[in-house]
Protein backbone atom coordinates (compact mmCIF):
# COMPACT_ATOMS: atom_id res chain seq x y z
CA UNK A 1 0.00 0.00 0.00
CA UNK A 2 3.26 2.13 1.10
CA UNK A 3 4.55 2.08 -2.41
CA UNK A 4 1.79 2.35 -4.33
CA UNK A 5 1.00 5.91 -2.50
CA UNK A 6 4.66 6.62 -2.72
CA UNK A 7 4.52 6.27 -6.62
CA UNK A 8 1.53 8.43 -6.91
CA UNK A 9 2.77 10.94 -5.26
CA UNK A 10 6.17 10.80 -7.49
CA UNK A 11 4.46 10.23 -10.48
CA UNK A 12 2.24 13.06 -9.85
CA UNK A 13 5.67 15.69 -9.10
CA UNK A 14 7.13 14.17 -12.29
CA UNK A 15 4.86 15.46 -15.03
CA UNK A 16 4.57 18.42 -12.99
CA UNK A 17 8.67 19.04 -13.32
CA UNK A 18 8.10 17.91 -16.75
CA UNK A 19 5.49 20.21 -17.62
CA UNK A 20 7.41 22.92 -16.69
CA UNK A 21 10.19 22.06 -18.80
CA UNK A 22 8.81 21.45 -21.73
CA UNK A 23 7.58 24.78 -21.14
CA UNK A 24 10.87 26.58 -20.43
CA UNK A 25 12.35 24.82 -23.40
CA UNK A 26 10.81 26.95 -25.67
CA UNK A 27 12.60 30.26 -24.86
CA UNK A 28 16.04 28.26 -24.29
CA UNK A 29 15.18 27.48 -27.69
CA UNK A 30 14.40 31.08 -28.98
CA UNK A 31 17.57 32.22 -27.27
CA UNK A 32 19.91 30.03 -28.99
CA UNK A 33 18.43 31.09 -32.16
CA UNK A 34 19.68 34.57 -31.10
CA UNK A 35 23.36 33.11 -30.99
CA UNK A 36 23.29 33.45 -35.34
CA UNK A 37 22.74 37.25 -35.13
CA UNK A 38 24.76 38.01 -32.17
CA UNK A 39 28.16 35.49 -33.66
CA UNK A 40 28.03 34.88 -36.89
CA UNK A 41 28.15 30.67 -37.98
CA UNK A 42 31.15 29.79 -39.04
CA UNK A 43 30.64 29.01 -43.05
CA UNK A 44 32.78 26.20 -43.37
CA UNK A 45 31.04 24.96 -40.43
CA UNK A 46 27.40 24.36 -42.39
CA UNK A 47 25.58 27.12 -40.46
CA UNK A 48 22.87 25.73 -42.75
CA UNK A 49 23.03 22.22 -40.90
CA UNK A 50 23.21 24.48 -37.36
CA UNK A 51 19.96 26.54 -38.66
CA UNK A 52 18.22 22.74 -39.49
CA UNK A 53 19.06 21.09 -36.39
CA UNK A 54 17.55 23.95 -34.57
CA UNK A 55 14.35 24.08 -36.31
CA UNK A 56 14.10 20.40 -35.99
CA UNK A 57 15.07 21.15 -32.17
CA UNK A 58 12.14 23.94 -31.52
CA UNK A 59 9.59 21.88 -33.50
CA UNK A 60 9.92 18.69 -31.35
CA UNK A 61 10.06 21.25 -28.33
CA UNK A 62 6.53 22.07 -29.39
CA UNK A 63 5.04 18.96 -30.35
CA UNK A 64 6.44 17.63 -26.89
CA UNK A 65 5.04 20.86 -25.05
CA UNK A 66 1.60 19.97 -26.95
CA UNK A 67 1.94 15.78 -25.54
CA UNK A 68 3.12 16.51 -22.00
CA UNK A 69 -0.58 18.74 -21.53
CA UNK A 70 -3.04 16.86 -23.49
CA UNK A 71 -1.55 13.11 -22.90
CA UNK A 72 -0.90 10.94 -19.99
CA UNK A 73 2.90 10.73 -19.65
CA UNK A 74 4.63 7.94 -17.09
CA UNK A 75 7.91 8.13 -15.67
CA UNK A 76 10.06 7.92 -18.55
CA UNK A 77 9.30 11.33 -19.69
CA UNK A 78 11.55 13.09 -17.78
CA UNK A 79 14.72 11.28 -18.53
CA UNK A 80 13.49 10.52 -21.97
CA UNK A 81 13.18 14.47 -22.53
CA UNK A 82 16.27 15.21 -20.91
CA UNK A 83 18.99 12.61 -22.91
CA UNK A 84 16.86 14.09 -26.15
CA UNK A 85 18.29 17.80 -24.52
CA UNK A 86 21.59 16.40 -24.19
CA UNK A 87 22.20 14.94 -27.48
CA UNK A 88 20.71 18.13 -28.83
CA UNK A 89 22.54 20.58 -27.28
CA UNK A 90 25.52 18.38 -28.58
CA UNK A 91 24.97 18.49 -32.13
CA UNK A 92 24.25 21.97 -32.24
CA UNK A 93 27.59 22.54 -30.58
CA UNK A 94 29.25 20.39 -33.07
CA UNK A 95 27.36 22.43 -35.95
CA UNK A 96 27.66 25.95 -34.28
CA UNK A 97 31.54 27.09 -35.20
CA UNK A 98 31.38 30.38 -33.76
CA UNK A 99 28.55 30.25 -31.51
CA UNK A 100 29.74 27.36 -29.69
CA UNK A 101 31.11 29.38 -26.72
CA UNK A 102 27.83 30.96 -26.45
CA UNK A 103 25.73 27.60 -25.98
CA UNK A 104 28.38 25.79 -23.50
CA UNK A 105 26.50 27.07 -20.54
CA UNK A 106 23.75 25.58 -21.54
CA UNK A 107 24.92 22.59 -20.11
CA UNK A 108 24.69 24.10 -16.56
CA UNK A 109 20.90 23.58 -16.81
CA UNK A 110 20.47 20.29 -17.59
CA UNK A 111 21.03 19.20 -14.32
CA UNK A 112 18.76 20.96 -12.94
CA UNK A 113 16.02 19.77 -14.93
CA UNK A 114 16.95 16.28 -14.24
CA UNK A 115 16.95 16.39 -10.26
CA UNK A 116 13.00 17.24 -10.25
CA UNK A 117 12.45 13.75 -11.88
CA UNK A 118 12.67 11.83 -8.02
CA UNK A 119 15.07 9.52 -8.96
CA UNK A 120 18.62 10.08 -7.54
CA UNK A 121 20.83 7.59 -9.30
CA UNK A 122 19.46 9.12 -12.68
CA UNK A 123 20.24 11.96 -12.19
CA UNK A 124 23.63 11.25 -10.82
CA UNK A 125 23.91 9.10 -14.61
CA UNK A 126 22.61 11.68 -16.41
CA UNK A 127 24.42 14.54 -14.79
CA UNK A 128 27.99 12.97 -15.08
CA UNK A 129 26.38 12.17 -18.79
CA UNK A 130 26.36 15.93 -19.38
CA UNK A 131 29.84 16.78 -17.69
CA UNK A 132 30.80 14.15 -19.82
CA UNK A 133 29.15 15.83 -22.57
CA UNK A 134 30.39 19.48 -22.15
CA UNK A 135 33.82 17.58 -22.25
CA UNK A 136 33.77 15.77 -25.57
CA UNK A 137 32.68 18.67 -27.26
CA UNK A 138 35.76 20.31 -26.33
CA UNK A 139 37.97 17.60 -27.24
CA UNK A 140 35.76 17.67 -30.80
CA UNK A 141 37.24 21.98 -31.02
CA UNK A 142 40.55 20.48 -29.92
CA UNK A 143 40.49 17.90 -32.73
CA UNK A 144 38.64 19.98 -35.74
CA UNK A 145 40.60 23.15 -35.02
CA UNK A 146 44.05 23.48 -34.94
CA UNK A 147 44.04 26.56 -32.96
CA UNK A 148 41.79 25.73 -30.38
CA UNK A 149 43.56 24.35 -27.18
CA UNK A 150 42.57 22.48 -24.31
CA UNK A 151 43.03 25.46 -21.45
CA UNK A 152 42.19 24.91 -18.20
CA UNK A 153 38.97 26.65 -17.59
CA UNK A 154 37.73 23.88 -19.64
CA UNK A 155 38.74 21.46 -16.63
CA UNK A 156 37.69 23.40 -13.88
CA UNK A 157 34.18 24.39 -15.59
CA UNK A 158 34.24 20.00 -15.75
CA UNK A 159 34.89 19.84 -12.04
CA UNK A 160 31.77 22.44 -11.68
CA UNK A 161 29.58 20.41 -13.62
CA UNK A 162 30.84 17.28 -11.64
CA UNK A 163 29.94 19.20 -8.45
CA UNK A 164 26.68 20.18 -9.57
CA UNK A 165 26.04 16.68 -10.42
CA UNK A 166 26.16 15.59 -7.00
CA UNK A 167 24.55 18.56 -5.77
CA UNK A 168 21.47 17.69 -7.89
CA UNK A 169 21.74 14.11 -7.15
CA UNK A 170 21.25 15.24 -3.52
CA UNK A 171 18.23 17.42 -4.15
CA UNK A 172 16.72 14.22 -5.91
CA UNK A 173 16.86 12.29 -2.79
CA UNK A 174 16.15 14.98 -0.67
CA UNK A 175 12.81 14.93 -2.67
CA UNK A 176 12.30 11.55 -2.68
CA UNK A 177 12.40 11.51 1.41
CA UNK A 178 9.61 13.90 1.06
CA UNK A 179 7.47 12.04 -1.20
CA UNK A 180 7.96 9.36 0.62
CA UNK A 181 7.00 11.00 4.25
CA UNK A 182 3.83 12.41 2.24
CA UNK A 183 2.80 9.19 0.88
CA UNK A 184 3.44 7.55 4.65
CA UNK A 185 1.25 10.67 5.92
CA UNK A 186 -1.77 9.57 3.12
CA UNK A 187 -1.33 5.81 3.63
CA UNK A 188 -2.22 6.68 7.42
CA UNK A 189 -4.87 8.85 6.39
CA UNK A 190 -6.48 6.55 3.95
CA UNK A 191 -6.58 4.07 6.89
CA UNK A 192 -8.46 6.31 9.43
CA UNK A 193 -10.86 7.20 6.82
CA UNK A 194 -11.35 3.54 5.66
CA UNK A 195 -11.57 2.44 9.22
CA UNK A 196 -14.50 5.26 10.15
CA UNK A 197 -16.45 4.48 6.99
CA UNK A 198 -16.70 0.97 8.21
CA UNK A 199 -17.53 1.70 11.33
CA UNK A 200 -20.15 4.23 10.53
CA UNK A 201 -21.44 1.92 7.99
CA UNK A 202 -22.29 -0.68 10.70
CA UNK A 203 -23.19 1.72 13.02
CA UNK A 204 -25.73 3.13 10.46
CA UNK A 205 -26.89 -0.40 9.47
CA UNK A 206 -27.56 -1.38 13.31
CA UNK A 207 -29.68 1.77 14.32
CA UNK A 208 -31.49 1.38 10.91
CA UNK A 209 -32.46 -2.57 12.13
CA UNK A 210 -33.07 -1.42 15.56
CA UNK A 211 -35.67 1.17 14.37
CA UNK A 212 -37.54 -1.16 11.81
CA UNK A 213 -37.50 -4.42 13.70
CA UNK A 214 -38.23 -2.23 17.61
CA UNK A 215 -40.02 1.57 17.52
CA UNK A 216 -41.44 1.27 13.71
CA UNK A 217 -43.50 -1.81 14.25
CA UNK A 218 -44.34 -0.99 17.46
CA UNK A 219 -46.17 2.48 16.15
CA UNK A 220 -47.55 -0.02 13.46
CA UNK A 221 -49.22 -2.26 15.66
CA UNK A 222 -50.38 0.49 17.97
CA UNK A 223 -51.92 2.28 14.88
CA UNK A 224 -53.67 -0.96 14.10
CA UNK A 225 -55.19 -0.78 17.14
CA UNK A 226 -56.47 2.60 16.88
CA UNK A 227 -57.67 1.83 13.25
CA UNK A 228 -59.81 -1.37 14.85
CA UNK A 229 -60.72 0.93 17.79
CA UNK A 230 -62.44 3.63 15.25
CA UNK A 231 -63.83 1.10 12.95
CA UNK A 232 -65.76 0.16 16.38
CA UNK A 233 -66.89 3.43 17.46
CA UNK A 234 -65.60 7.04 15.83
CA UNK A 235 -63.81 9.07 17.91
CA UNK A 236 -62.14 12.17 16.85
CA UNK A 237 -59.55 12.00 20.03
CA UNK A 238 -58.68 8.48 18.90
CA UNK A 239 -58.68 9.61 14.55
CA UNK A 240 -55.98 12.28 15.67
CA UNK A 241 -54.00 10.16 17.83
CA UNK A 242 -53.74 7.45 14.38
CA UNK A 243 -53.21 10.40 12.57
CA UNK A 244 -50.05 11.36 14.43
CA UNK A 245 -48.71 7.55 14.35
CA UNK A 246 -49.23 7.37 10.78
CA UNK A 247 -46.89 10.53 10.40
CA UNK A 248 -44.69 9.00 12.85
CA UNK A 249 -44.24 5.42 10.87
CA UNK A 250 -43.66 7.56 7.87
CA UNK A 251 -40.94 9.33 9.37
CA UNK A 252 -39.71 6.84 11.05
CA UNK A 253 -38.93 4.59 7.30
CA UNK A 254 -37.70 7.67 5.64
CA UNK A 255 -35.31 7.78 8.74
CA UNK A 256 -34.29 4.12 8.04
CA UNK A 257 -34.26 4.47 4.49
CA UNK A 258 -31.72 7.21 4.88
CA UNK A 259 -29.67 5.21 7.51
CA UNK A 260 -29.24 1.89 5.21
CA UNK A 261 -31.36 2.37 2.14
CA UNK A 262 -32.84 -0.68 1.14
CA UNK A 263 -33.54 -0.27 -2.46
CA UNK A 264 -29.29 0.78 -2.56
CA UNK A 265 -29.08 -2.91 -0.80
CA UNK A 266 -31.63 -4.69 -3.09
CA UNK A 267 -31.40 -2.95 -6.44
CA UNK A 268 -28.35 -1.11 -6.57
CA UNK A 269 -26.52 2.83 -6.99
CA UNK A 270 -28.81 3.75 -10.25
CA UNK A 271 -32.50 2.97 -9.13
CA UNK A 272 -30.72 4.28 -5.19
CA UNK A 273 -30.13 7.52 -6.79
CA UNK A 274 -33.20 8.31 -8.83
CA UNK A 275 -35.47 7.70 -6.03
CA UNK A 276 -33.07 9.89 -3.63
CA UNK A 277 -33.21 12.67 -6.36
CA UNK A 278 -36.63 12.34 -6.66
CA UNK A 279 -37.07 12.45 -2.56
CA UNK A 280 -34.62 15.33 -2.61
CA UNK A 281 -36.72 17.59 -5.44
CA UNK A 282 -40.04 16.85 -4.17
CA UNK A 283 -38.99 18.63 -1.03
CA UNK A 284 -36.96 21.48 -2.63
CA UNK A 285 -39.67 22.43 -4.67
CA UNK A 286 -36.99 22.59 -8.17
CA UNK A 287 -37.36 20.67 -11.61
CA UNK A 288 -35.00 17.43 -11.85
CA UNK A 289 -33.18 16.00 -14.79
CA UNK A 290 -31.64 12.94 -14.49
CA UNK A 291 -29.02 11.07 -16.61
CA UNK A 292 -28.31 7.90 -14.99
CA UNK A 293 -26.39 5.35 -16.37
CA UNK A 294 -26.94 1.61 -15.24
CA UNK A 295 -23.51 0.95 -13.65
CA UNK A 296 -24.20 -2.12 -11.74
CA UNK A 297 -23.09 -2.77 -8.20
CA UNK A 298 -19.70 -1.48 -8.05
CA UNK A 299 -17.84 -1.36 -4.72
CA UNK A 300 -17.90 2.54 -4.38
CA UNK A 301 -21.81 2.59 -4.79
CA UNK A 302 -22.41 3.13 -0.57
CA UNK A 303 -19.60 6.11 -0.76
CA UNK A 304 -21.57 7.73 -4.33
CA UNK A 305 -24.88 7.52 -2.94
CA UNK A 306 -23.69 9.60 0.51
CA UNK A 307 -22.09 11.90 -1.93
CA UNK A 308 -25.33 12.46 -3.75
CA UNK A 309 -27.32 12.72 -0.42
CA UNK A 310 -25.10 15.46 1.11
CA UNK A 311 -24.97 17.41 -2.17
CA UNK A 312 -28.84 17.24 -2.68
CA UNK A 313 -29.52 18.37 0.93
CA UNK A 314 -27.04 20.99 0.20
CA UNK A 315 -28.88 22.00 -2.24
CA UNK A 316 -32.33 21.97 -0.43
CA UNK A 317 -30.86 24.27 2.89
CA UNK A 318 -28.66 26.65 1.03
CA UNK A 319 -29.06 26.79 -2.80
CA UNK A 320 -32.22 28.18 -3.49
CA UNK A 321 -31.98 26.80 -6.75
CA UNK A 322 -34.94 26.11 -9.45
CA UNK A 323 -33.26 23.27 -11.98
CA UNK A 324 -30.62 20.42 -10.92
CA UNK A 325 -29.32 17.98 -12.93
CA UNK A 326 -27.92 14.75 -11.85
CA UNK A 327 -25.90 12.48 -14.04
CA UNK A 328 -23.97 9.26 -13.64
CA UNK A 329 -21.66 7.69 -16.48
CA UNK A 330 -19.31 4.71 -16.22
CA UNK A 331 -16.30 4.08 -18.08
CA UNK A 332 -14.08 0.85 -17.52
CA UNK A 333 -11.53 3.40 -15.48
CA UNK A 334 -13.96 5.08 -13.70
CA UNK A 335 -17.46 5.94 -12.03
CA UNK A 336 -18.54 9.61 -12.85
CA UNK A 337 -21.42 11.56 -10.84
CA UNK A 338 -22.21 14.96 -11.59
CA UNK A 339 -24.84 17.18 -9.69
CA UNK A 340 -25.37 20.92 -10.86
CA UNK A 341 -27.67 23.36 -10.20
CA UNK A 342 -28.68 26.84 -11.19
CA UNK A 343 -28.85 28.14 -7.49
CA UNK A 344 -27.00 30.72 -5.79
CA UNK A 345 -23.90 29.29 -5.31
CA UNK A 346 -20.79 30.42 -2.83
CA UNK A 347 -17.08 30.61 -2.57
CA UNK A 348 -15.65 27.28 -2.48
CA UNK A 349 -12.50 28.54 -0.18
CA UNK A 350 -15.17 28.98 2.62
CA UNK A 351 -15.01 25.02 2.55
CA UNK A 352 -12.13 24.73 5.13
CA UNK A 353 -13.85 27.33 7.67
CA UNK A 354 -16.65 25.95 7.51
CA UNK A 355 -14.58 22.53 8.81
CA UNK A 356 -13.29 24.62 11.52
CA UNK A 357 -16.53 25.30 12.48
CA UNK A 358 -17.81 21.72 12.90
CA UNK A 359 -19.66 21.56 9.78
CA UNK A 360 -17.47 18.40 8.00
CA UNK A 361 -20.71 16.87 5.70
CA UNK A 362 -19.08 17.95 2.19
CA UNK A 363 -15.37 17.58 3.65
CA UNK A 364 -16.06 14.13 4.96
CA UNK A 365 -17.09 13.19 1.80
CA UNK A 366 -14.25 14.82 0.22
CA UNK A 367 -11.34 12.63 2.26
CA UNK A 368 -13.51 9.38 1.70
CA UNK A 369 -13.43 9.85 -2.14
CA UNK A 370 -10.10 10.88 -1.84
CA UNK A 371 -9.14 7.65 0.32
CA UNK A 372 -10.92 5.71 -2.50
CA UNK A 373 -8.10 6.76 -5.06
CA UNK A 374 -10.93 9.28 -6.49
CA UNK A 375 -11.20 13.34 -7.29
CA UNK A 376 -13.63 15.27 -5.65
CA UNK A 377 -14.46 18.63 -7.74
CA UNK A 378 -16.88 21.80 -6.49
CA UNK A 379 -16.78 24.50 -9.12
CA UNK A 380 -18.98 27.10 -7.69
CA UNK A 381 -18.99 30.86 -7.41
CA UNK A 382 -21.45 33.47 -5.97
CA UNK A 383 -24.88 34.04 -8.62
CA UNK A 384 -23.27 31.30 -10.39
CA UNK A 385 -24.88 27.79 -9.59
CA UNK A 386 -22.84 25.19 -8.37
CA UNK A 387 -21.30 22.01 -9.79
CA UNK A 388 -19.75 19.43 -7.69
CA UNK A 389 -18.24 16.53 -9.64
CA UNK A 390 -16.94 13.07 -8.23
CA UNK A 391 -14.53 10.76 -9.73
CA UNK A 392 -13.86 7.02 -8.60
CA UNK A 393 -12.64 3.61 -9.48
CA UNK A 394 -15.47 1.23 -9.28
CA UNK A 395 -13.56 -1.01 -7.70
CA UNK A 396 -15.23 -4.80 -6.94
CA UNK A 397 -18.31 -5.24 -7.92
CA UNK A 398 -20.27 -6.30 -4.68
CA UNK A 399 -22.17 -9.66 -4.26
CA UNK A 400 -25.77 -9.58 -4.86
Amino acid sequence: MFSRYQDQVIERYVKEAVQVTAVLRLPLVALIALLGPVIPVRDHWLPFLFQGLLVAYGAAAAGWLWWVFKRPIGQWAGWSSTVFDLLALLTLCAASGGATSLLLPVFFLLPVAVAFLYRPGLTATLGVGVAVGYLAVWLLFVVRDDDVDLHIEVYLYFGFLLWLAAATTGLSFVLVRRSATVAALLETREQLVTQSMGTEERERQRLAEALHDGPLQNILAARMDLEEALEKHADPSVAAAESTLRETAAQLRSTVTSLHPQVLAQLGLTPALRELAEQYARRGGYELRMRLTDVSRPGCESLLYRVARESLANINKHAHASNVEVELSATAEEITLTITDDGVGFDPTILSHRVAEGHIGIASQYLRVESWGGSFDVVSSPGTGTRVVVRIPPGSEKNR
